[in-house]
Parts: structure tokens; C-alpha cells; sequence
């Protein structure tokens, strides 16, 4: 099976957690910046509230038996500091049932996709 990982992390550590999964070995990950807010609904500073703040979403699609290698590569490049912060994000994990090549229309196998995002 293979699954689709997206982390929604802060947007300082976009960079080193791209290059932290090219160097464990995924080099094909899709990048959108994003604005949302989390259970903290949003920051407070004095009397002006920030209900939608600037995050970065990347998506990677890896075999399955990858994925806790890309979660840990991420949990451990995303947090801030050693102890972590409310803010730095979350990742979710779906399965990912269809692959299709753009170019020439041909459906990939699920199991074995040519792992590159868009």
C-alpha cells in the first residue's frame, strides 16, 4: 500500500525539513503554503487576535513500510527546540488508493508508484 504523508509545519522550518527528507531520501515533496489556525485558535498579541496564521503543507507519497521513516524525519526537524511548541504543527497519514501520470494518462500500480509529487 502506499500513503500519502502531509505535515502542516511552520514556515521557518520548511527549508531544513525539505532538506532533511532529501538527504533521508525523498526528494519528491509538494510544497502549498497554507493559513489556518489550530486548537489554540489562533495568537493573541495585546488586543489584536490572528485567527489565520501562515503554515507550510508538504505532501510526500511513500510505500507504506516508509512511512514512520518520513514521520520521525519530520517530528524530529519540524519542532522547535527540544521540547517542542504549541504551533509546530501536525501530520496526518492517508492511504492513497490511485496514481495517475499526468503526461501520458497511464495509472501507476498503488503499490509501486513512481513516488513524484506534483
Amino acid at each position: 500500500m502506499t500513503v500519502m504523508v502531509r505535515a502542516i509545519i511552520r514556515p521557518e522550518k520548511s527549508a531544513e525539513v525539505m532538506k532533511a527528507l532529501l538527504d533521508a531520501g525523498y526528494p519528491a515533496v509538494t510544497k502549498i503554503e497554507v493559513f489556518g489556525r489550530g486548537k489554540q485558535q489562533g495568537l493573541k498579541v495585546g488586543n489584536v487576535v490572528y485567527d489565520e496564521l501562515h503554515k507550510d503543507c508538504l505532501l510526500i507519497v511513500v510505500p507504506e513500510a516508509e512511512k514512520m521513516l518520513v514521520i520521525r524525519t519530520i517530528l524530529n526537524t519540524a519542532r522547535t527546540g527540544t521540547e517542542g511548541q504549541h504551533g509546530d504543527g501536525k501530520i496526518f497519514v492517508s492511504p492513497v488508493e490511485d496514481v495517475y501520470t499526468i503526461s501520458t494518462g497511464a495509472k501507476e500500480s498503488a503499490e509501486k508508484p513512481n513516488l513524484v509529487t506534483a
